[in-house]
């Protein structure tokens, strides 16, 4: 129906059949609908199909107000707001209410005097569902008179109204919501005695402005979000209000490496220009997720605080942005990311991670190589053998494959990858290393072009990450060398230093 047909006074609306309802059975009508059509009433949500999306479905369908309990980055606020969707498309108001009044039970004062004066002629307006939503975060100065509302002295003094007189009332952004959807972020945020007013609203249906008491049942679904960290840190949700929550839901972060990596190509801000020009192949995406799930579980990180999924997703971006730069500078068309482009999202892990004593000793951008070693480690041995069982020697019968690899590096040769260098130096680069194809061809066969070359790169860096070989950043290059070498090379290093220094000693003497 076009809008123009819309009816436009009260009395063409009766005629037209209209019947008002709850906002709460008006969201339980609609996404019964989208259950019956197999709809899914949370698109672009991933990896909550068997979680929190049939947890929010049976709350809705139960009228519930809901409260989501997760870590942050859990996708609660955008949970809330595609609940709007599950609205009717347009709802009729009394014209000018700023409550959006409904016409057949007005509310407040100006109209419940509109409909009286001119009934069936009352004028309608139509309010579009992307309208009835109101959103804010819960912040400790946060007051009684930016939620609910505060008696306006101005408006009194130009229509000469008494304090005590309805009218004299500026509402606040929740009777503003009426008959829509209210979501406060980081509940426990708000004072305790914000949360009481809240909690008389959800209980008796009224508000309470400077001891002046309104009878005004408004009719809003309540969603609330908090982290479970701000129970200790911040503040907690009082006991009355939360027992008047009927649905509390609880969150979680992408349980698989496979889940996470939908989310983070759903979610990264990609041009495409930059598509066009960067490949990036499934091996580096998974390292990217990796290092998220490794920082979740790190003695550097602050568990309480959460990783947040936008992590990956600033990483991901960071590393396009790595490997185009490069491909600018070498004046070639495209390119392949590489694992060495994953040192271009260190400032991405450093901004997203909350570190405890022993990480802040450490410091974020040495955290974040660690994770990134740790990553490289974990996802080394779902493509090659684990280093481990040859180190250990626990399979004496089978034949080492790096050992190859390692013996070239044991003759002292070394070799050095620039981030910057072009596609063709990178593959000289690492075709100089002797038997480094060989292991990546041996259990990849069918690998082609750049994809051995990534292997190959790869076997480098979950080597070092094994300690088979030693891995240093010298300047702007990353070097490879053999590890005993590199250790005694240190040492000489360290002796050279300290006889510097007793030689400085005696000639200040």
């Amino acid at each position: 129906m076009r809008m123009d047909a819309f009816p436009k006074t009260l009395g063409e609306l009766k005629e037209s059949g209209y019947q008002s309802r709850s906002v709460k059975d008006e969201i339980r009508a609609n996404l019964i609908c989208k259950l019956k059509k197999k709809e899914n009433p949370f698109p672009g949500i991933i990896g909550y199909e068997d979680t929190v999306i049939p947890d929010t479905e049976r709350a809705l369908l139960s009228r519930h107000n809901i409260l989501f309990l997760g870590l942050r980055g859990q996708a609660k606020t955008r949970m809330a707001r595609q609940m709007v969707d599950l609205l009717d498309e347009y709802m009729p108001i009394v014209a000018g209410s700023e409550i959006n009044d409904d016409p057949f039970h007005p509310l407040s004062h100006y109209a419940r005097t509109l409909v009286q004066e001119k009934g069936d002629d009352t004028p309608i307006e139509w309010v579009h569902r992307s309208e009835r939503y109101g959103e804010k975060l819960a912040t400790p100065d946060v007051s009684v008179a930016d939620l609910i509302g505060d008696i306006d002295p101005i408006k009194a003094a130009n229509l000469r109204l008494s304090f005590a007189d309805e009218r004299a009332i500026h509402f606040g952004i929740i009777p503003r919501s009426n008959r829509g959807i209210f979501v406060i972020n980081e509940l426990p945020d708000l004072q305790a005695r914000i949360q009481v007013a809240l909690f008389n609203i959800l209980q008796e249906g009224d508000i309470q402005i400077r001891g002046f008491k309104l009878r005004l049942p408004l009719d809003i679904l309540f969603v609330f979000t908090a982290n479970p960290e701000d129970y200790t840190n911040r503040g907690s949700i009082v006991t009355p209000l939360k027992d008047r929550i009927e649905s509390q839901i609880i969150t979680h972060y992408p349980r698989t490496i496979e889940v996470a990596m939908q989310i983070t190509e759903q979610e990264a801000q990609v041009l495409p220009e930059q598509a066009t020009m960067v490949e990036v192949p499934d091996l580096i995406k998974r390292l990217i997720e990796q290092v998220a799930f490794e920082a979740r579980s790190s003695e550097y990180v602050d568990q309480k605080s959460g990783v947040s999924a936008r992590l990956t997703i600033s990483a991901y971006e960071n590393l396009i942005s790595t490997a185009e730069r490069r491909c600018i500078l070498n004046n070639e068309k495209n390119t392949q990311a590489r694992v060495t482009d994953l040192l271009g999202i260190i400032p991405s892990i450093t901004g997203k991670i909350e570190l405890v004593y022993e990480g802040e000793q450490e410091g974020p951008v040495q955290v974040a190589y660690h994770l990134l070693d740790k990553a490289i480690r974990s996802q080394f041995v779902q493509y090659f053998p684990n280093p481990e069982t040859f180190k250990k020697k626990k399979q004496p019968n089978e034949e080492n494959p790096y050992k190859i690899i390692t013996q070239w590096f044991d003759k002292g040769n070394r070799v050095q990858l620039n981030p910057d260098a072009t596609d063709k130096m990178w593959e000289q680069q690492l075709n100089a290393v002797h038997g480094l194809r060989d292991v990546a061809k041996k259990y990849y066969p069918r690998a082609q072009g750049r994809e051995v070359l990534l292997l190959m790169e790869f076997l480098l860096y979950g080597l070092a990450a094994y300690s088979l070989i030693s891995k240093k950043q010298v300047e702007t290059t990353i070097q490879f060398s053999d590890l005993l070498g590199n250790i005694m090379n240190f040492n000489l290093d360290n002796d050279q230093d300290e006889d510097e220094e007793e030689e400085d000693k005696d000639e200040d003497y």
